[in-house]
């Protein structure tokens, strides 16, 4: 119960405010909330069920300048193709032919590579030495503070069109990614 406890109260307060629950709130603006909290679940169980094997297995070992250097350049390449975008005449088929729930979860999951959510979970699985109570933990305040910003972007996406929408989520995206870089090499 202990690793529970510690996973979600670390990885709620690490999460409120975090570059991936701003993503989350960006992707509910322009998606349905239903596949983007199932792939927010689909992406933390595998990003953090990595982090809690590595834990254990390791004792806290993982590289992490290399993961945030590639989920800091998937953000930027992920806003510039934002907006680069469609036009409001190809969404309907862009819809169909690509899956929010592969883009949201692929995007969740770099996201988090390397973040301080998937260190804190490492970390407490090593010092725990218990993998299921600590990816529970970890599991059910992802979903609660993410669920959070799922709401803020349903309610921007009754309130702000759409052309104005894909600014603002490449600008999310672009400004996420940016600030990764800088925290690494500054």
């Amino acid at each position: 119960m202990e690793g529970f406890i510690a996973a979600f109260t670390l990885v709620f307060c690490a999460e409120m405010g975090d570059k991936t629950q701003l993503i989350v709130m960006a992707f509910t603006a322009r998606y349905s909330w239903r596949p983007v909290m199932a792939a927010v679940l689909a992406a933390t169980l595998a990003n953090h069920g990595l982090a809690v094997a590595l834990g254990v297995l390791l004792g806290g070992l993982l590289p992490e300048t290399e993961m945030r250097i590639v989920g800091s350049l998937a953000f930027i390449v992920f806003g510039i193709l934002t907006l680069r975008g469609e036009d409001e005449d190809d969404e309907d088929e862009v819809r169909q032919s690509r899956s929010p729930f592969w883009t949201v979860a692929l995007t969740f999951f770099l996201g988090e590579m390397g973040d301080k959510t998937q260190l804190a979970v490492l970390t407490i699985a090593a010092e725990e030495g218990a993998w299921l109570p600590v990816l529970a933990g970890s599991t059910t305040a992802m979903l609660i503070a993410d669920g959070l910003g799922v709401v803020l972007g349903a309610k921007l996406r009754r309130h702000v069109s759409p052309e104005r929408m894909k600014k603002i989520s490449a600008f999310v995206f672009i400004f996420c990614g940016v600030a990764g870089l800088v925290s690494i090499f500054a």
